[in-house]
């Protein structure tokens, strides 16, 4: 794409977008609240999804990834119970 075309994206296609051009191969997560509509781009995109039991274990998956693979681990969570 040339520098001077421009795309419409939503904020969900920017952030999955992003996550593979810093290449990203995998996010731990589970859907709901405010982040489910990044899960449809999520899910067409190179980024393989880990559907874990509730966020503090996104967490814990995505820490243990980076450990092991020394790649960013990448934790998806929600508002509410996700973010405090």
């Amino acid at each position: 794409m040339a520098m001077s075309e421009t795309r419409n994206l939503t904020g969900a296609q920017a952030l999955v977008e992003s996550l593979e051009r810093l290449g990203v191969e995998v996010a731990f997560g589970i859907p709901g609240g405010a982040i489910l509509p990044a899960y449809d781009p999520l899910f067409d995109s190179k980024v393989r999804h880990v559907l874990v039991r509730h966020e503090q274990g996104a967490g814990h998956a995505a820490e243990g990834y980076s450990l092991v693979t020394g790649k960013v681990g990448v934790c998806i969570a929600t508002s509410g119970p996700g973010a405090t």
